[in-house]
C-alpha cells in the first residue's frame, strides 16, 4: 500500500532554471502521462509575473484556464491548484470557478488556496498590496460557506457577498476538498480551522530538515484551535531530480535526487514523519524525467 499520496506539479510557464516556456501540449502530455504512471494528483500553480531583483522575469499561464484544461484532458487523477491566489480574484467568483472545475473534472478537483503575493507582482497588475492576511480572512468567510453550505452573506472591509447563492452546483456539493497554503502563525490558524489539507512548499531544502519544523508548527496550530492534528491532511511541495540532468540546485539545494530507491526513501521519510501528500516539482519538466519516476511509484506501491 502506497504510504503517501504523490502528486506532480505541472510546469505553468517559464521555468525557474533556464526561462524556457512550457506550452499547453507539453503540460497536457505530462498530466496524461502522470495519470498513466499512477500518480495520485497533478497540480497547477496560480502566479502571474515574477520579477526577481536578479535574473530574468518569469511569466505564468493563467491558473483557472489551465486547471480547467487539465481537468478536461485527464480522467482519473486528482487535479488540484497549488494554490489559487486570493488576491487575484473576487472570492464569490473564485468559489464559482472551483465548482465549475469540479464539474469539468467529474469530482476530481482539490481546491488549493493561499493568501497570494503582494509586492511587485501585485503592483504590476494593479492588485491589492496591503492587508494581505485580512483580505484572505474575509475571502475565506465567503468561499467556505459557498462551497460547504451553498450560500454566503457577508459584509467586510475588503469583500462582500450579499445573500449570494452558489448555483449551479457540481458533482460534490459541500464536499470539494479545501487545501490551504500556510506558513506563518496566523495563516496556520486559518488552515487549522478551515482546511481539509494543509500545504507548504520548499524554501531551501526538499527534506525534513526544513519540513519537520513546518509540520510541528501546523500540529501546534491545530491543538491551539482545538482540532485533532490527525484530521487534517499534510502536504509538502518538494523538488526532485530523478535523472542525471542537474540545475535545480541553482534555486533549491538540495533537491531530492539519486536512484529510484533513494528517492522512494525520501518520500517514505515524509510519510513516516506524518505527511500525507507530496507535490513533486520535477526537474527538468520533461516526459523523460517523469518516466524516471515510474520505478519510484512502483516501489512505494510495494510497501
Amino acid at each position: 500500500m502506497r504510504p503517501i499520496e504523490v502528486g506532480l506539479v505541472l510546469p505553468m510557464g517559464d521555468t525557474f532554471v533556464d526561462g524556457s516556456t512550457a506550452r499547453w501540449v507539453d503540460i497536457r502530455d505530462l498530466a496524461v502521462r502522470a495519470e498513466e504512471l499512477g500518480f495520485d494528483a497533478v497540480w497547477t500553480a496560480d502566479e502571474l509575473l515574477w520579477r526577481p531583483a536578479e535574473g530574468s522575469p518569469q511569466g505564468w499561464w493563467e491558473g483557472v484556464a489551465m486547471t480547467g484544461a487539465t481537468a478536461a484532458a485527464t480522467s482519473r487523477v486528482k487535479v488540484g491548484t497549488w494554490v489559487f491566489s486570493a488576491l487575484h480574484r473576487n472570492p464569490g467568483i473564485t468559489a464559482k470557478a472551483v465548482e465549475t472545475i469540479d464539474e469539468i473534472s467529474g469530482g476530481r478537483f482539490v481546491f488549493g488556496l493561499g493568501s497570494g503575493h503582494a509586492g511587485r507582482q501585485a503592483h504590476a497588475f494593479g492588485l491589492p498590496e496591503d492587508h494581505v492576511y485580512g483580505r484572505f480572512q474575509e475571502a475565506l468567510a465567503i468561499i467556505v460557506p459557498l462551497l460547504r453550505q451553498g450560500r454566503a452573506d457577508f459584509e467586510g472591509t475588503f469583500h462582500a457577498a450579499r445573500d449570494l447563492e452558489q448555483r449551479p452546483r457540481g458533482p460534490r456539493p459541500g464536499r470539494i476538498p479545501i487545501m490551504i497554503g500556510a506558513s506563518g502563525p496566523k495563516m496556520l490558524q486559518l488552515a487549522a480551522r478551515h482546511a481539509d489539507i494543509w500545504s507548504w512548499y520548499v524554501q531551501e531544502r526538499s527534506d525534513l530538515v526544513e519540513f519537520g519544523p513546518r509540520l510541528a508548527a501546523l500540529e501546534a496550530a491545530c491543538v491551539e484551535a482545538g482540532r485533532d492534528p490527525a484530521t487534517i491532511g499534510k502536504s509538502a511541495g518538494i523538488v526532485v531530480e530523478p535523472t542525471a540532468f542537474r540545475g535545480a540546485e541553482a534555486v533549491f539545494e538540495p533537491p531530492a535526487r539519486g536512484s529510484a530507491e533513494e528517492i522512494a526513501d525520501s518520500l517514505r521519510a515524509f510519510a513516516a514523519a506524518g505527511y500525507t501528500n507530496v507535490e513533486l516539482v520535477v526537474w527538468p519538466p520533461t516526459l523523460a524525467a517523469l518516466d524516471a519516476l515510474a520505478p519510484v511509484i512502483e516501489l512505494l506501491d510495494a510497501d
